[in-house]
Parts: structure tokens; C-alpha cells; sequence
């Protein structure tokens, strides 16, 4: 009825103002003429005229503007009064304001988070045509791949590739490790980069092995190495005692094709044998390389896979052995495809849903807070309809009063997430290796913030609507408060109410399966022991050894740590389980003759130890003998395998010893030793076989070392005599110390930030429903207080109040908590790819959650049972 009643008169005013320009014309004409009869021109007896009677349009123009006037004057009236009723309840200003700011920031965080991972392509010129090219569900490729997909194929403007890998820097001072990329001459090109300083590398320079020397510096490199120095260009450096020339520096926004990951330069691919020691360039076996491709336009990604597979046919008949199997497909770049992209997506979508689920929860508790103080501020608002208030005009006023609070509580969040992304984006969470969050807030956060924050202020201002247009002034003047209970068993709000301490448990569950999982993973065995052991980081390739010349160098660093005080084993390893490099060969039967991927007895991760690593890694030995000295390229070829691997290929440990077995280059290896398994790539992995081999016995001598040196003492305690003695041996040898714990932070990093996150997730939930349950309690000893005062008045016990003032608090707590109790087992299942040994049906995990939500709810009721307990029934009777 008001909407008809507004178009009525709109449509009156309209008619009323035609009228008025109707009649105002007819007297310009009749004046018009008049003045034309006493000679003036027309324009001139036509200007007169108007000025005498006035502009038929400017009386219209008046009128809109008197209207947008009154609404602005009535606007600013009802912002006002809002303003001064907030200020005039600080705390529950405060708490509604902050309750808002948590969750809007939150999301805002999450937001970013997901806008930079997962829904903004690379910050490249038409980002969204650039697809990772992966094989066999693994983004990684040979470089004959590369070169047979980038002449062959019909479906991209241009395909790249490249690679990571650390290299030994020296600038003049003390030579230092640094990150890199190699990439294929065309790099810059596919991608479309320009150089911010000088110029770039192109396929111009690409003509074979080592043609190429020369890199180009990250924008960030160049700005704190060398402080921003233009004439760079042109000078030469030594990356791995390999004279380099610098070409230019990168734009400042691009960091390579890897989102997370942060370069200090890039190099050709051609220089490999200079950058890393050897060169596997020809090798189609050796699959250690991304592609990345521009996809022409108008064409789809299953266009591309076909294609992609078209040529993938023709590899398999040209080359059975290494190309068995073979099958193309895209994916996203950015997080090395779907190895890392697949399960960032599901989490980061999965905390975007959480954080969905908190900020409803934050609407449904402010909608109760303002369902309490309508409640509380009943009688005024009775007074002011019985004294001739209009009844939309106060529910104007109390959306006002939401969307200030919604307007506050979104800025407030807004600065919050700022410092927190602002933290995130320096954050570096493996400090051996670059890897840095990309978020940065712009206006798509700021925006996104908004809007939640005022659809959530709309939303719980709707609370107080039926209270507003529901009431009878008479009677709550009379009585003091709306006497007439629902009905209903369940309120819309109790659902809401239900909902939110679901999903805080759910929270809650969720975070301390993951604690305790993380706990676990701190204490568990993964094959090693890594308390009281120090590891040192390095590449001999970096201080220019090669051959023959790298396992005489690291037997020097064994000799040499172990004659410090207190160490009690030392050994090396080309790749440390659980780091970020690994090698995975095919195990054969020994009397394989045909190498297909497909005839296979074992897929199985290879490593290249020296005599000592097995007691310097507390790995323990199960059956057989360990590595010797003598164990060189003179004596027979031996290895030393995990109990899986026995149990695959042998069928049983007893069986392994003195049988034998041919690897991935068909070397035929006698098993002289057994040992347990272990955590090679990831915690949360399936038990894999894995073989060792001696250093002395290998073809070509790995330049990649880790040397673990293990301790009766700290490891902190003999650390600077490590240091100095590693020192001594080469001084242009770069090397990274640190305690066997430090490293696996790498490992435990996964675990620790679903931890983290779901730890802060938690904790929000948990503050949620605290003031949820608050909220419920104060608005039901609210309405309820006439009757508390009856009924104390009548003899009843503490007891009985307070199960009459809260008991639906209760109730409601106790089905949300038992809802969200099942719903948390059943999603932190997800947990188990994620944390090592994460388990929802841990007693301590229902014990805890049981507790931690019986304490939410005492926390959150006690100020409202204080006030059912304080209740005064003289003081009442007198009110009414």
C-alpha cells in the first residue's frame, strides 16, 4: 500500500506541475505578443516575459531540488540520531563494531589470498592464454619433450622452458647462494616480458652447449645488491667460477611463471653444465623441466590436449622405453600446474567457505544483539509510536544505526587485513628456500570487503522488523514488554544461532585435530632422527669441483667435522628426505630385458649416501651391512634398500639380502643391506620403496651435498665450530648451517599453515559464539524479566532462574555443539593429505571440543545470569 500511495503522488505532483507550466506558458505567450505589438523583437518580448512570470522548467527544477533537500536534511537527521544511540552504548557499539571487523577482515584476507592463487591469471599480457603443458599428471618434462611439442604442435603461439636451480654468486665480495631460473632462450618471449633495464636474452643467442652466458637480474636483486645502479649492464659476474655477463634487469612485477616463487636471476638453459655441474639436455629419460604455453586465441584447452596427445602418439612408437604411457594434458600455471595447484585451490576455497560460514555466524550474532537492544529499548520506541512517530521511520532509524556499525566494522577489518597482508606478503616461510604469498590488496579486496559489510549490516538489521511492526504501544507502555511468546518451537534466529555453533565447533574440531596431528608429526619417526643433528646445505659445483674431484671433496668435509668435539657420526646425502629435491627411477627384475615404464617391479625414490650417513641420520640398519670406503667404482655395485622395496620387488627382507635387481640406467646393484622406511618426499605419503647407493660408485659424482653431522651435544653448541672448519677447507665455497629441526620446516610447512589457519578460524568461531550465545541469553532474561521477577518473588531457588532464564541457551548450544561435533569429524578427514597422522577420532580432540564448547557457553552466559540472579521484584512492581 505505501508503494502504491508514493506512485500516487508522484503522479498527483507530476499533474499538479503540468498544470502550473501550462498556465505560466499561457501568460508568456499573451505578454509576448503584447510586447511585440509595442515593437520590440521577438527574443527581446520573450526574455520580458519570462522574467515577469518565470521558467516553467526552473519551477520543476525548484521542486526536485526542495525534494532532494528534505531527503538529504532527513538522511543526515537520521545518521545523527543513530550516531549519538551508538555512542550512548559504547559496549555495544564496541562489540558489535569488532564482531564485524573480525569477520569482514577475515574474509578480506582470504579473499586476497584466493584472488592471488587461484581467480587472477599471471600478471603477464593476456595472462589467461598461458598453460602449464604436464604429462602423465606430472608437470615435469624432458628437454627433447620440449623440443619435439614446440616444433609439432598446432595450437600454441610459442611454448618455453625451464627449470630451478641454486648456483654459487660472486659479485666481488663473499660468494653467496642464490635461486635461479634457467629457461630456454624464447622465455621472455612467449611470455611477452620487456626488460625494465637493457635487454633481454632471445633464441638469437641459443647455438649449443654453454653459447649462451649471460643472465638477467630481478628487479629486487638489482635494486639491493646493486643498489639501483643503471650502468650494470655490461658488467660480468661469476656464478659457479663461470664468468656471466649481465644482460638487463626484469619489469619490477615480474617474478617468473611460479607465483611463490622468487628468483634472483635468470640464465639460459643452454648453460646448464656451468649452472649445475652436469648437462642432461639430450636426455629424453631425464624429466626434471616445466613447460609453459600460449594458447593461440579462440582456441579451448581440450583443443590444445588433443593436439598435445596427437603428438604424444607419435612419441610412444618413436621411442617405447621412455615415452611408454605417455599422455599430455594443461593446467593453470603459476603453482607448477596441478602438483601444487590442485591442492591449494581445494584449501584456499575451503578457508574462503570457512570464512563464509564466520561472517554469517557474525551476522546472526549482531542480529541477535539488535533483536536484544530493540528489546531492551521497547518501551521507548512504544512511547514514540504512541506519541505519533511513524513506524518506518524508527525502522529507518535502526537500519541506519546497522549500516553505521556495518560501515565501521568493514573499515576496521579493511585496516586490519591490510597490516596482516602486508606481513604475509614479506612473510618467508622456508628461509632456505624463496618462496614468498603474493597478495597484495587492491581494489577488488577493498570492494569485496564493502559490499559484505553492507549486505551484512542490511541483514542483521532486518532482526528487529517484526518487533518494530509486531508490537502493541499500549501494551508494552502497560506492561513493560511484549508479552506474546512464539509459537514456534524454533525461531528463525535459533536456527541461525544452531548454525554458527555448528560451524564453531566444526572449527574447533577442525583446529585441534590439526594441533595434535602437527604435535604428533614433531615426535614421530620418518625414517631419520632429526633432534641433536646439524645439516649443512651446499653444491661443491658452486666452488667450480667436478669429477673425480666431488666425492674427494666431501670425504675432506666428513674428515674434517668429525674430528670436532662431540660429533658422533657424519655422512652425506645428495638429496635429504623431505626436502625440495628428490630423484625417482624405475626398480627392474634382474632379468629384465625390455625398460618400458610399464615392466617396472618398483617405482622408487634413489639416493647417493657415503659410508656414516645411515648412524648420522639415526636410520635405522634391519638387516645386512652398511656402506664401506671400499665400496668404489673397483668393487662390485651394491645398494642398500628400505623394507618396502624388499617386500615389492623380493617379497620379504630375508629374501632382499644377496639378491639383485637393475635400476632406471639398467645397472645391475646386489642388495647387501636393509633398513627401515621412511618420509622421502612428503609426510602425508604412502610408504614408498627407495634404494641407496654409494657415492664412490656412481657414473657421474653428484655436485649436490648435504652432509649431516650428528652430536652428544646441542647442536647449537658445536654449530661455529662446523662453520669454521667447513670454512677452512674452501673459503669460496657457499654452504647454509643449520639444525636438522630447521630444515624440516619445509616439510612441516603444509601441516603448519592449515594449523595456523584453522587455529585463527577457530578462534574466531569460538568468539563468535560466544557473543551468539550472549546475545541469545541477554535478549531471553530481557523479555523475560518481569516474569524472573514473579517467580523469585515466589520462592524460587538460583537454580530454578537460571534454568528458566537460559535453558534455551542451552539447549541450543548443546544441538549446535553435537551437530558441528559430527560435521568436524567428517571434514577433518580432508586433514589427513594435509597434517601427518591428523585424526578426528582422537579422544583428546572430542574431549577437548566437548570442553572448549561447555566453556564457551559458561563464558558467554554469565553476565546475563548474574543479571537473572540480581533481579530485584519490588523494583519491578514499582516500574510497572
Amino acid at each position: 500500500m505505501s508503494s502504491l500511495r508514493r506512485i500516487a503522488n508522484l503522479f498527483r505532483r507530476t499533474r499538479i506541475d503540468r498544470e502550473i507550466d501550462e498556465e505560466l506558458q499561457a501568460h508568456i505567450d499573451l505578454s509576448t505578443e503584447a510586447k511585440k505589438r509595442q515593437g520590440l523583437p521577438d527574443a527581446v518580448a520573450r526574455r520580458e516575459a519570462v522574467v515577469r512570470f518565470g521558467n516553467p522548467v526552473s519551477t520543476r527544477e525548484r521542486t526536485a531540488s526542495a525534494d532532494v533537500a528534505f531527503t538529504l536534511e532527513s538522511m543526515v537527521r537520521d545518521v545523527r540520531f543513530a550516531f549519538r544511540q551508538l555512542v550512548r552504548a559504547p559496549g555495544f557499539t564496541l562489540t558489535a563494531v569488532l564482531t564485524l571487523a573480525v569477520a569482514i577482515g577475515a574474509n578480506a584476507v582470504v579473499f586476497s589470498i584466493l584472488n592471488a592463487l587461484v581467480l587472477r591469471p599471471l600478471d603477464l599480457p593476456d595472462g589467461q592464454r598461458l598453460y602449464t603443458i604436464e604429462q602423465r599428471g606430472l608437470a615435469m618434462n624432458s628437454f627433447p619433450d620440449y623440443r619435439d611439442i614446440r616444433d609439432r604442435n598446432r595450437v600454441f603461439d610459442g611454448v618455453a622452458l625451464y627449470n630451478f636451480a641454486s648456483a654459487g654468486l660472486d659479485t666481488g665480495g663473499n660468494p653467496q647462494q642464490i635461486w635461479i631460473y634457467e629457461a630456454t632462450g624464447n622465455y621472455f618471449d612467449v611470455l611477452g616480458v620487456k626488460p625494465y633495464l637493457g635487454r633481454l636474452f632471445h633464441n638469437s643467442g641459443d647455438h649449443g652447449r654453454g653459447s649462451n652466458p649471460y643472465i638477467v637480474l630481478s628487479y629486487a636483486f638489482w635494486r639491493d645488491r646493486f643498489h639501483g645502479d643503471a650502468g650494470i649492464v655490461g658488467h660480468t659476474v661469476l656464478l659457479n667460477k663461470h664468468v656471466f655477463t649481465i644482460l638487463g634487469v626484469a619489469p619490477p612485477e615480474f617474478r617468473g611463471t611460479e607465483l611463490i616463487y622468487s628468483p634472483t636471476l635468470w640464465a639460459p638453459i643452454v648453460d646448464q653444465a656451468e649452472l649445475e655441474g652436469s648437462y642432461n639436455l639430450d636426455s629424453r629419460d631425464d624429466r626434471s623441466f616445466w613447460l609453459i604455453g600460449r594458447l593461440k586465441p579462440q582456441l579451448t584447452v581440450a583443443q590444445a590436449e588433443s593436439d598435445l596427445n596427437r603428438i604424444g602418439k607419435d612419441l610412444i612408437k618413436a621411442y617405447p622405453r621412455e615415452d611408454d604411457g605417455l599422455k599430455f594434458s594443461v593446467a593453470r600455471p603459476g603453482l607448477i600446474g596441478d602438483m601444487l595447484g590442485g591442492p591449494v585451490r581445494a584449501f584456499v576455497l575451503g578457508l574462503m567457505l570457512l570464512a563464509g560460514l564466520i561472517l554469517l555466524a557474525a551476522c546472526a550474532n549482531l542480529g541477535s544483539l539488535f533483536a536484544a537492544r530493540a528489546a531492551d529499548r521497547s518501551r521507548e520506541i512504544a512511547l514514540r509510536v504512541a506519541l505519533g512517530s511513524n513506524r518506518r521511520r524508527i525502522l529507518r532509524q535502526l537500519f541506519t544505526e546497522a549500516i553505521l556499525v556495518s560501515l565501521a566494522g568493514g573499515v576496521a577489518g579493511i585496516i586490519g587485513s591490510i597490516f596482516l597482508l602486508r606481513a604475509l606478503r614479506v612473510w618467508q616461510p622456508i628461509p632456505q628456500f624463496p618462496i614468498h604469498v603474493p597478495v597484495n590488496p587492491d581494489l577488488s579486496t577493498y570492494a569485496v570487503a564493502l559490499a559484505l559489510a553492507l549486505v551484512s549490516g542490511f541483514l542483521f538489521g532486518l532482526a528487529p522488523i517484526k518487533q518494530i511492526f509486531g508490537s502493541a504501544p499500549w501494551e508494552i507502555v502497560k506492561t513493560g514488554a511484549k508479552s506474546t511468546a512464539s509459537s514456534r518451537r524454533f525461531t528463525a534466529r535459533d536456527v541461525l544461532l544452531i548454525i554458527q555453533i555448528a560451524a564453531c565447533a566444526v572449527l574447533m574440531t577442525s583446529s585441534l585435530v590439526a594441533v595434535r596431528g602437527l604435535a604428533r608429526s614433531l615426535h614421530s619417526s620418518f625414517g631419520f632422527q632429526s633432534h641433536n643433528a646439524l645439516v649443512v646445505r651446499t653444491d661443491l659445483n658452486m666452488a667450480g669441483y667436478a669429477g673425480d674431484r666431488i666425492p674427494a671433496m666431501q670425504r675432506r668435509m666428513i674428515n674434517t667435522t668429525s674430528a670436532v668435539p662431540g660429533v658422533t657420526a657424519v655422512g652425506t646425502i645428495d638429496n635429504i628426505p623431505l626436502g625440495l629435491g628428490w630423484s625417482e627411477t624405475g626398480a627392474f627384475s634382474d632379468t629384465t630385458t625390455d625398460y618400458r615404464a610399464s615392466n617396472e617391479a618398483a617405482d622408487t625414490m634413489e639416493y647417493a649416501i657415503s659410508p656414516g650417513y645411515f648412524p648420522a641420520a639415526g636410520t635405522a640398519l634391519l638387516a645386512g651391512r652398511n656402506f664401506t670406503w671400499d665400496d668404489n667404482k673397483d668393487a662390485p655395485q651394491v645398494a642398500v634398500v628400505n623394507q618396502a622395496f624388499a617386500r615389492k620387488v623380493f617379497g620379504s627382507v630375508a629374501k632382499a639380502i644377496g639378491g639383485h635387481f637393475r635400476n632406471g640406467d639398467k645397472t645391475r646393484l646386489e642388495v647387501i643391506g636393509v633398513v627401515e622406511d621412511g618420509k622421502y618426499i612428503a609426510l602425508t605419503e604412502e610408504t614408498k620403496p627407495a634404494f641407496f647407493r654409494p657415492t664412490l660408485q656412481l657414473k657421474s659424482p653428484l655436485s649436490s651435498t648435504w652432509l649431516i653431522v650428528r652430536s652428544s651435544r646441542e647442536p647449537q653448541q658445536i654449530a661455529g665450530a662446523v662453520h669454521d672448519a667447513l670454512h677452512g677447507l674452501d673459503s669460496a665455497l657457499p654452504f647454509a648451517l643449520m639444525t636438522w629441526d630447521e630444515e624440516q620446516d619445509s616439510a612441516l610447512f603444509a601441516a603448519r599453515a592449515a594449523t595456523l589457519s584453522l587455529g585463527v578460524l577457530g578462534a574466531l568461531g569460538a568468539m563468535l559464539a560466544i557473543t551468539g550465545i550472549f546475545g541469545m541469553a541477554s535478549y531471553s532474561v530481557g523479555k523475560r524479566l518481569k516474569e524472573m521477577g514473579i517467580r523469585i518473588a515466589l520462592g524460587a531457588s538460583h537454580m530454578q532462574v537460571l534454568r528458566a532464564a537460559l535453558g534455551r541457551a542451552f539447549r541450543l548450544l548443546a544441538f549446535g555443539s553435537v551437530a558441528g561435533l559430527v560435521l568436524g569429524m567428517a571434514a577433518t578427514h580432508l586433514l589427513s593429505y594435509i597434517v601427518y597422522e591428523a585424526s578426528p577420532r582422537d579422544p583428546v580432540v572430542l574431549a577437548g571440543t566437548i570442553v572448549a564448547m561447555l566453556l564457551l557457553g559458561l563464558l558467554a552466559t554469565w553476565a546475563p545470569a548474574q543479571r537473572a540472579l540480581r533481579i530485584d521484584p519490588s523494583k519491578l512492581m514499582r516500574e510497572e
